[in-house]
């Protein structure tokens, strides 16, 4: 078995694990809850398999749907990441780039992978919420609810990036 495959299991394992156990239960004013297991949609190297891709977000999608008692929503939200962080990443990667390049703050650069995880958390945190909430009638909590969450989610999601750079 791969060495790479091992330790995105282990990454979906434990940022599984964490979600469920630990940050559902954060409700900052009531809106804003911090969604770390985007941090796993975000790694998939350059040219993985897209298939791949989407099954693997789907998958923690459902595993998170699971354990938050949101049916379909984190389901939904991460496969459209999944299909979309392939085409982001592509405009982040500098030309000359090897294939096989995993976005980090030390290959893309520190300022393109702060705006590389803000616009994945930016799309995520608004189809997470708009599947759950489903209408429009009370839009000031939902952009609320988007506003907290991404800002949440994306200082949690640089600063684990930022460990992990260092480490």
């Amino acid at each position: 078995m791969n060495l790479g495959l091992i330790k995105g299991i282990v990454a979906f394992v434990v940022l599984l694990l964490v979600q469920a156990l630990v940050l559902n239960r954060i409700h900052l004013f009531n809106c804003a809850t911090p969604l770390l297991y985007v941090y796993v949609a975000m790694l998939f190297r350059r040219n993985f398999p897209r298939w791949a891709i989407l099954v693997s977000c789907f998958t923690m999608g459902l595993c998170v749907d699971i354990f938050s008692n949101t049916p379909g929503v984190a389901a939904g939200a991460m496969t459209l990441i999944g299909l979309l962080q392939p085409y982001l990443l592509t405009l982040f990667l500098p030309r000359e780039s090897p294939d096989d390049l995993s976005p980090s703050m030390s290959s893309l650069g520190i300022g393109k992978f702060i705006l590389y995880a803000i616009i994945l958390t930016l799309i995520y945190c608004t189809a997470f919420f708009a599947l759950e909430a489903f209408e429009f009638s009370n839009w000031l909590h939902w952009l609320e609810c988007v506003g907290g969450s991404f800002a949440i989610t994306s200082l949690l999601l640089i600063t684990v990036e930022y460990f992990r750079h260092r480490i």
